[in-house]
């Protein structure tokens, strides 16, 4: 097969990991159009070269295998997406961009393996999950045990911290972490 025939699957995987990113980088998250555009090309490719790239060896002795490829970029992929995943006070943050790199680089592997509608599904599968579901899931009523915080700003010099606190814990609430603000006005500000 001619390489310039192949062309056109990165080209693909290039449009569709792109059109990921671009909505990343439009709702500011922290992986954005390049991350998600070099992902998917590069699965794309990596693809290619797995199911394309060894015709020159193959003979009666040697078979390929080209899900072995694929098998590879899912861990790959796996371990860089833990290294977007921070657990900073109880809260995890990333996980929804990690599996925004995995599932881009399924799009790229699907595109390089010659698969466009399943790529093509995949993308719009995509925008579902995050422009339809994402805002249907924030209408969900909260969990009684979700964390909150509370804001509680007081005149200073008046000894209603020790109060605040007191009225929380007897209410089972519990104090994570407190942060002292200082205004202009001598008030100060309090998170609990």
């Amino acid at each position: 097969m001619n390489e310039w025939d192949l062309v056109w699957r990165l080209g693909l995987a290039l449009l569709l990991s792109a059109a990921i990113g671009l909505d990343r980088e439009l709702r500011q998250k922290s992986a954005g159009l390049r991350t998600y555009t070099l992902v998917g090309v590069g699965s794309a490719l990596f693809m290619l070269i797995s199911k394309y790239g060894f015709f020159d060896v193959l003979g009666n002795d040697v078979v390929l295998d080209p899900s072995r490829v694929a098998a590879q970029i899912v861990s790959g992929i796996g371990f860089i997406g833990a290294g977007l995943i921070f657990v900073r006070q109880d809260a995890v943050r990333g996980l929804t961009t990690a599996a925004g790199v995995w599932l881009t680089a399924a799009v790229g592997a699907a595109a390089g393996a010659s698969l466009p509608v399943l790529a093509i599904a995949t993308t719009v599968a995509y925008f579902v999950t995050v422009h339809v579901l994402a805002p249907l899931a924030q209408r969900l009523p909260a969990s009684p045990y979700a964390p909150s915080a509370v804001r509680v700003v007081y005149e200073d010099g008046r000894g209603i911290l020790r109060k605040v606190l007191e009225t929380c814990t007897s209410r089972d609430f519990k104090v994570a972490d407190i942060s002292v603000e200082r205004g202009e006005g001598h008030g100060a500000g309090i998170e609990v």
